[in-house]
């Protein structure tokens, strides 16, 4: 045990003094995909009912990977997209560690909150627990934590939903977005159910003096993704050490292995629609200090899982909702459900 130990420690050492400059800055790829209903969905990215996760994920990587430029919609409340880099974001003491890029300007805010995760199961899979990034908004008495929404398929209607506040609603139509708002690759299961953190709404119709009205959708202070134009490299930025547990407790996290963006706004403006985040990459601020955490990583990893399949035998590169059969290298057999 100790001699095992000692190897980790050296192999960090030595990872620590390799050449620098060896990870990209940016996302590498897009884990999952999951949009709520929006005006949006299914052309940012373009998706067609034989799309799968899989593929869909695969299409947003191809949008936000390496800076390309690319957007992707999360839709109305609830939608998230789940990245990582090529190497873990590490949680630099006193300083922002990375920064998520979106659409907003002036006045245009659709914020998302993010989480982090961390591999603990050493799988490459984002299926441990999250902590949640606390923002401006955490403490604000109308923010709703531990928040669920139900939306429900009808083609190509309005999108209705109720969540656990005893409240309903819709996602509705609009004359400029003809398309299905229900993602098509999701509409087999006929609902879907989202959790998550409720900002308070930010939007607010001003009148002008000409007689006309606009829709203000001022940002927060910080902490969201989406909230802060990317010319605000600052205010794009986010610091691992903002993370805390479903309690609420703060949370000492070394590094993050996985980040999510989850639109935390349910809200109309008129014929602007519902509020979606569009999320457009992802930068890591500080890319040569990973070195020592990814040799371990990488030595943690030999164990880790490397077939995933279903009951019916039907193979994934990733788990999916449901019973999953994951065998280990040794030939160890283990089900998780997700």
């Amino acid at each position: 045990m100790i001699k095992n130990r000692f190897r980790l420690l050296q192999m960090a050492l030595l990872g620590a003094l390799s050449a620098q400059a060896q990870h990209s800055a940016y996302v590498q790829a897009v884990d999952e995909y999951v949009p709520a209903p929006g005006q949006f969905v299914n052309t940012l990215p373009a998706a067609t009912a034989a799309d799968t996760p899989e593929t869909m994920a695969q299409k947003c990587t191809e949008q936000l990977a390496a800076n390309q430029g690319g957007m992707v919609t999360l839709g109305a409340w609830g939608g998230y997209v789940t990245f990582h880099f090529d190497h873990p974001v590490v949680n630099v003491a006193g300083q922002r560690d990375f920064a998520v890029y979106g659409n907003a300007f002036e006045n245009n805010a659709e914020p998302a909150v993010v989480f982090v995760s961390q591999d603990t199961n050493h799988n490459g899979l984002p299926d441990d627990e999250w902590f949640e990034l606390r923002g401006s908004e955490y403490d604000n008495p109308n923010t709703l934590h531990h928040y669920e929404l139900t939306y429900t398929f009808a083609a190509m209607q309005d999108v209705a939903w109720t969540d656990n506040q005893g409240r309903s609603g819709v996602v509705p139509r609009n004359k400029f977005h003809k398309q299905e708002y229900f993602p098509l690759w999701l509409q087999h299961r006929q609902s879907l159910t989202l959790k998550g953190c409720l900002l308070p709404g930010n939007a607010r119709l001003q009148q002008n003096a000409d007689g006309t009205s606009t829709w203000l959708l001022p940002a927060y202070g910080w902490g969201y993704a989406d909230n802060q134009p990317n010319s605000n490299r600052e205010g794009c930025s986010l610091d691992i050490g903002w993370a805390v547990d479903a309690a609420g407790l703060p949370v000492n996290l070394s590094h993050a292995d996985f980040i999510r963006c989850q639109n935390a706004m349910n809200q109309l403006c008129g014929a602007i629609g519902e509020t979606s985040t569009e999320i457009t990459g992802a930068e890591d601020l500080h890319p040569d200090v990973s070195a020592g955490i990814d040799a371990i990583q990488q030595q943690a990893r030999a164990t880790a899982p490397r077939i995933v399949c279903n009951l019916g035998g039907q193979r994934s590169q990733q788990l999916r909702r449901g019973l999953n059969i994951v065998r280990l290298p040794n030939g160890e057999t283990r089900k998780i459900v997700r």
